[in-house]
């Protein structure tokens, strides 16, 4: 299949996300889906969420055009794991203000955290193809850095020292967990990772 994609449609309200994904896919064209409403996120797991928004892509999109659904969140320790899939639902207007707080006075392993990513797409035939991505961590006791979005102003990545903000889009166009997701789904189709 190398080559031939060329269009995708995802469906997600988050812009940021389709571009992310498009640099991730060379030769893809990713547009967010034109919807004027959504159905809610209400799966049990990434998988469940992203395919739940695939499914409703492939509603709309153009015949010819993939439909996509991304589901992706932070689990921290100290949080028991959360929000985990109920991330793009905590915090408000400053999801990274409410982490911080939640974590007052929490040290070490407390601080420890992944981000989860999982993507799915429909093929115009129908066809599923996925890929899953991690990236392990922790969290910074402040926010730093300019470059991405949602939470990475306070995830710092093993074996690093900076966050992922500050690490900058072309760090996490190669180890993102999207990039480990992607990297999970070109697998799938057959394609170099």
């Amino acid at each position: 299949m190398g080559g031939l994609v060329e269009k995708a449609r995802l469906a997600s309200r988050n812009p940021n996300k389709a571009r992310e994904l498009e640099r991730l896919l060379p030769g893809w064209s990713i547009a967010p889906l034109e919807a004027d409403d959504y159905p809610p996120e209400q799966g049990e797991t990434y998988y469940a969420n992203a395919r739940a928004k695939a499914e409703f892509g492939r509603t709309l999109a153009e015949a010819d055009a993939w439909a996509m659904g991304e589901d992706s969140g932070i689990e921290v320790a100290g949080l028991a794991g959360g929000p985990g899939v109920r991330s793009a639902r905590c915090g408000g207007d400053d999801p990274v203000a409410w982490l911080l707080a939640e974590l007052a006075g929490l040290e070490g392993g407390a601080r420890r955290a992944r981000y989860v990513s999982e993507l799915v797409a429909l093929t115009p035939d129908g066809r599923e193809i996925r890929g899953k991505g991690m990236l392990e961590g922790w969290i910074a006791d402040e926010a730093r850095g300019s470059e991405g979005f949602g939470f990475d102003p306070v995830f710092v990545p093993d074996g690093e020292q900076q966050t992922v903000a500050e690490l900058g889009n072309e760090w996490k166009a190669e180890k993102s967990h999207r990039a480990n997701a992607v990297r999970a789904f070109r697998e799938a189709l057959g394609e170099p990772g």
